[in-house]
């Protein structure tokens, strides 16, 4: 090999080297991230029907319903121990050979008091989590719902569950069927005092005085609550009355930076002294002579009423054959006079529903008190000097 082949090898080599050491490295490829779980898809729910041994089905302890009446339930249980269950009960699966209701209870302790020892139950498979999760809360108050089983206190309750899951009162009319103004009125049976919620329990106040009551304030609500006991209203729609009124005055009392409170004996309400109406206390000398003005007008007046009474009583009491020659060639026949005497009885009426709350607003006076705060606070301190 001539020197000239050897040199040309040794620069081929050379570039060669250069040109290797020059390539780059090839990268390797990032390595794949972990992919992130795939979120757990909810259990499939499926339903079965099955019939189970009472021994394995365990009552839901946050399930809507509290109070079972013992009388009902044994009455329910002599049915079941002539007939048997005809309705299955709801329940979810839990483990084990273990389920839980979900609606129902009423008949699976008539069962139990029955002496049965299995059950036909539509059972869940799937629902996890039961009355502690919303959706199986939800389930569990539209199955009572759906069967009337509730007491309008228990619905108030479980609604109140349903907004405390982050429901709005709209949510939870959706969900469980009612409407929102259904909802709103239960909610607002939570603000009853102790009393007044045993009272609508047991059946010694309707629900919809119950709502009138919760309307105004804890103290007035247990000052109400002992005159209805009493029987001190003639009629359901004056108790309602007299809590608007209440709470009226209650409003009008809170404007004024004082407290309104009814007062445990009330007076006769016909025995009202001006002294009861501060803007009467408060008015001057001409206010007071036109007030009295007024009001002997007024009574005059009223007094007048009984001769109207007398026609009205002497129409009522005529022949209708003999009414008819007389009236039918008078001014505006027996069409018109009749007109006349039915707007008579349209005014009449609304007259005494207005009487009616005026005796209610006499009520509320004759029993109640308006108490400045800074005055009751004087008291105590003084009191608590002696």
């Amino acid at each position: 090999m001539t020197a000239t082949t050897t040199a040309t090898a040794k620069a081929a080599k050379k570039v060669t080297g250069k040109a290797q050491a020059k390539k780059p490295t090839a990268r390797k490829a990032p390595a794949k991230k972990a992919a992130a779980p795939a979120p757990a898809q909810p259990a499939e729910l499926k339903t079965t029907l099955k019939v189970l041994p009472i021994e394995s089905i365990e009552r839901d302890e946050n399930q809507p319903r509290e109070i079972f009446d013992e009388e009902k339930l044994q009455e329910l249980a002599d049915s079941i121990k002539e007939i048997g269950v005809q309705q299955a009960i709801t329940v979810r699966y839990v483990s084990r050979g273990r389920y839980r209701l979900i609606s129902g209870e009423r008949r699976w302790r008539a069962s139990q008091m029955a002496g049965v020892t299995t059950i036909p139950a539509m059972v869940m498979h799937g629902l996890e989590g039961g009355s502690e999760t919303l959706e199986g809360f939800t389930r569990s108050v539209a199955e009572n719902l759906g069967r009337a089983d509730m007491s309008p206190l228990e619905e108030a309750k479980a609604f109140q569950k349903l907004v405390d899951f982050g429901l709005t009162a709209e949510e939870v009319a959706k969900r469980v069927g009612k409407s929102w103004n259904h909802i709103d009125n239960r909610l607002q049976l939570l603000k009853l005092v102790p009393a007044v919620q045993e009272a609508l329990i047991k059946g010694h106040v309707p629900v919809g005085l119950a709502w009138y009551a919760a309307q105004i304030s804890p103290a007035n609500q247990n000052a109400f609550l002992a005159r209805w006991s009493r029987g001190q209203f003639a009629t359901i729609r004056d108790a309602e009355q007299f809590c608007q009124r209440v709470r009226a005055e209650e409003q009008d009392a809170a404007s004024q930076s004082v407290m309104f409170v009814l007062a445990e004996d009330a007076p006769d309400p016909s025995k009202v002294a001006d002294t009861m109406f501060p803007e009467l206390a408060e008015a001057d000398v001409d206010r007071r002579e036109r007030i009295i003005s007024d009001r002997n007008r007024l009574v005059g007046k009223i007094g007048k009423l009984g001769a109207a009474g007398e026609i009205l009583q002497e129409i009522a009491s005529m022949d209708p054959d003999e009414l008819a020659l007389l009236l039918s060639g008078a001014h505006g026949g027996i069409p018109g006079n009749r007109m006349r005497i039915d707007h008579l009885r349209q005014v009449a009426t609304k007259a005494s529903q207005n009487l009616a709350k005026a005796a209610t607003a006499a009520t509320v006076r004759a029993g109640a008190l308006r108490v400045a705060p800074g005055m009751e606070a004087t008291n105590t301190t003084e009191a608590d000097a002696s």
